[in-house]
């Protein structure tokens, strides 16, 4: 079986954006976060990871368990925040393991020594918002759900992006023409004012966003990719391969997709701090998710609406300050790397 061996040109650039060790390193840093935070449930959750009651073992993470189970009087899922419950379960020869943070994401607490929103303390490391939920398990269930977002409205953005552009470049002419003017009339749109109008008619939810973004995200890749198709089009290995007999699909997508990925590679990390900011900024403005998703912007929101609770708002910004810098540092790397002045 042979493996997948890099091309001379992709080793090089490889090597060249590992020699830019501020965005090779924040890579990597942001990668061992996004794997943290794919981890949530394991670190913060009011379900218990392992129970040993009564000799048998339990996983509430992966299975509903009826409180009756352990001594309740509901047949509904138990409640392991409960006091009896809790009780019950850590007395000997029984015991419990909680997450590091012992509180989901929606996890209210009604045993708070002080109002909401709370102080940091032994319980909440950052204290609570105003609806006595644990900020530290909100930031980390936030800080995955915006990077998905982002990962997901990016990817469909460029794959718009690198088709309209691609048809434009490679077939120029009137359907360029036609195509650029559409573009045109579509960017002019208010997109503020559509998602207000959308955000009224329907139910807010993330794929209601992914699919109003994306209807906007494309048209900025789309130029990129369009110059270098024009560019290239009529050079020597284009025509070499349409006296060839190769189909336009082929020229399209064998032949200069690969040369025009420079842009599309370049402002990928760019593409996805703007994504962020954008989800971040229509939370703010409760034009985005529903309240009760875990939600950087929600928290924003809620800083401002109490702004002597200083531990919503501080760790949140703090966040969003280290996720915009990684994304730039690596961003500033890939354009190093893929920069063609650099190939000789």
């Amino acid at each position: 079986m042979r493996f997948f061996s890099p091309s001379p040109l992709i080793r090089r650039r490889w090597n060249r954006f590992k020699a830019h060790r501020r965005g090779y390193y924040s890579l990597w840093l942001f990668a061992l976060l996004l794997l943290i935070s794919m981890g949530a449930e394991l670190l913060a959750n009011d379900k218990p990871l392992l129970i040993r009651y009564q000799g048998e073992l339990f996983f509430p993470l992966l299975k509903s368990y009826p409180e009756t189970l352990f001594g309740g009087d509901f047949a509904t899922e138990a409640d392991y925040r409960d006091p009896y419950i809790l009780t019950r379960l850590q007395q000997a020869p029984n015991w419990v393991i909680f997450p590091v943070i012992p509180y989901s994401f929606a996890s209210i607490d009604s045993q708070l020594q002080h109002p909401a929103p709370a102080p940091p303390d032994q319980h909440h490391y950052l204290g609570t918002d105003d609806r006595a939920r644990d900020i530290l398990a909100r930031l980390l269930y936030g800080f995955r759900l915006s990077v998905l977002f982002a990962l997901t409205l990016t990817a469909i953005g460029t794959l718009i992006g690198i088709l309209a552009g691609a048809v434009q470049g490679y077939f120029g002419g009137y359907t360029d023409l036609l195509l650029q003017r559409l573009i045109e009339i579509w960017g002019a749109m208010p997109e503020l004012y559509l998602l207000i109008i959308f955000a009224s008619l329907f139910n807010p939810s993330l794929l209601l966003l992914i699919v109003l973004l994306s209807l906007f995200g494309w048209m900025g890749l789309a130029d990129y990719v369009r110059a270098e198709f024009l560019r290239a089009r009529n050079m020597a290995y284009v025509k070499a391969a349409r006296a060839m007999g190769a189909s336009d699909r082929t020229i399209m997508f064998r032949h200069l997709l690969p040369n025009a990925m420079t842009p599309v590679i370049t402002f990928l990390p760019f593409r996805i701090s703007g994504t962020i900011l954008a989800l971040t900024s229509l939370d703010f403005l409760g034009l985005g998710v529903p309240p009760s998703t875990p939600s950087l912007g929600e928290l924003l929101q809620q800083g401002k609406a109490n702004m002597e609770a200083w531990w919503i708002s501080l760790p949140t910004f703090i966040v969003l300050v280290t996720m915009m810098l990684l994304l730039n540092f690596i961003g500033e790397a890939g354009r190093d790397a893929m920069d063609p002045r650099k190939e000789s």
